[in-house]
């Protein structure tokens, strides 16, 4: 069986402060050894609400000097 969807993305999360559901802004939090991690923020207020670990599929290394 075929893999359809692979990663989906959040347009919409409900924000406690501004208490409904509001559109979110995706960036990127961190570079992690298993992925990226991405925050999700509210358009109106800035709160984060939301996060996402994106995992990688190859291994390659970060070599840093």
């Amino acid at each position: 069986m075929r893999e359809t969807y692979k990663d989906f993305d959040a347009t919409e999360l409900f924000c406690p402060q501004c208490r409904r559901a509001v559109a979110v802004r995706k960036r990127l939090l961190l570079i992690l050894q298993e992925g990226e991690k991405y925050d999700y923020c509210c358009v109106y207020c800035g709160m984060s609400i939301g996060d996402k670990l994106v995992k990688t599929q190859n291994n390659t290394g970060l070599i840093l000097r």
